[in-house]
């Protein structure tokens, strides 16, 4: 697993007040530019390759998931909630997506 920092810490903490995937709170928003984010720890699969051949998520504050291509580290994120990552990651426990790589 591979931990990296990235943005700027200018976010607040909390829950905040969501609508339309927005944290009122603290701002982030899906699609929003990954340099824009807080401060935060980037993991990706030991599996991916130096090559840039990953996606990487980290845990926001208000505790969802941020989303990012590591070739693009500055790119777009997409924002999901605990339980939709979770529902990504049995799908793929389960081979839900293995038609995807054949």
């Amino acid at each position: 697993m591979h931990v990296q920092a990235q943005g700027s810490d200018a976010f607040a903490s909390g829950d905040g007040n969501k609508a339309n995937g927005v944290n009122q709170m603290t701002g982030v928003t899906n699609g929003m530019s990954a340099a824009e984010l807080p401060a935060l720890s980037w993991v990706k699969a030991q599996a991916s390759s130096p090559q840039g051949n990953c996606v990487e998520m980290a845990q926001l504050a208000d505790k969802r998931i941020a989303l990012r291509n590591s070739r693009f580290p500055e790119g777009p994120c997409l924002i999901y909630t605990p339980a939709e990552i979770s529902a990504l990651i049995t799908g793929a426990r389960e081979g839900d997506f293995d038609h995807l790589l054949a």
